[in-house]
């Protein structure tokens, strides 16, 4: 159904607030029937890489509406996914510096909560304070991920081998940095997986993309394509804006 294009599916929040980082939870719900129904296998993320055609889901941030809202439709279907957590910020709320505005004040999974996830869901860091790692001398931007590492490995008893880049925001010396603690790190890129891919710096398509009128049913059709296509030149401009 998809043409052999694996994706790896990014999502934040799942509230009815209509921010850039919230999707509606009965839309997720809709789109996690679509991938049972589909046939399109759902895998963990280090197991998509290596299948054609597959789909792997990743959270952004550790928000607790992901409790309420992703596990019991993740559970219902026997999807694993990838829930990526700021280590300070855990049990708190998602007020790190250089919050964008328009963001909505939502509280974060804690310690406790992270801990009792099922074995399928995995934890993966986020580094500890969600900077743009760019921005960073080498030494700060490789602290800020392996001190999220360490905690997380400590606080739950668990290898974390996987990074998400905060803004999806990257460079070759960034990337460098996390080849010293991660086996896989990924970022923002609307793009499926390609052919060759680089373990770290993975693409991701942000599902905010696909909540209006093209639903993630299309995401796999040519019209999905090259609206993606088209969402990720304008994106990528607005980055060299910003950056």
């Amino acid at each position: 159904m998809n043409g052999g294009r694996s994706a790896i599916l990014t999502y934040h929040s799942l509230d009815d607030s209509g921010s850039v980082i919230s999707t509606p939870p009965s839309q997720f719900q809709r789109q996690m029937e679509f991938l049972a129904a589909s046939g399109i296998p759902v895998l963990p993320l280090d197991q998509a890489l290596h299948r054609p055609g597959s789909v792997a889901i990743t959270f952004d941030d550790g928000f607790r509406n992901v409790l309420d809202h992703a596990l019991p439709a993740l559970e219902r279907h026997g999807f694993p996914a990838t829930i990526f957590v700021v280590s300070d910020y855990c049990g708190r709320g998602n007020n790190w510096p250089g919050q964008s505005a328009g963001i909505p004040s939502l509280p974060l999974m804690s310690w406790a909560e992270l801990a009792g996830l099922p074995v399928p869901i995995s934890v993966g860091a986020h580094t500890a304070t969600h900077p743009n790692l760019m921005r960073l001398p080498a030494c700060e931007c490789e602290r800020e991920m392996s001190e999220c590492q360490t905690r997380i490995e400590q606080s739950l008893g668990r290898p974390v081998r996987w990074l998400a880049y905060p803004y999806g925001a990257s460079s070759p010396e960034v990337r460098s940095l996390a080849g010293h603690h991660f086996d896989l790190a990924v970022g923002t890129l609307l793009q499926f997986l390609p052919a060759r891919w680089n373990p770290l710096d993975l693409p991701r398509i942000d599902t905010y993309y696909f909540r209006g009128w093209l639903s993630l049913e299309r995401l796999f059709t040519p019209s999905g394509r090259l609206y993606l296509g088209a969402r990720a030149l304008l994106r990528k401009a607005r980055q060299y804006v910003v950056w």
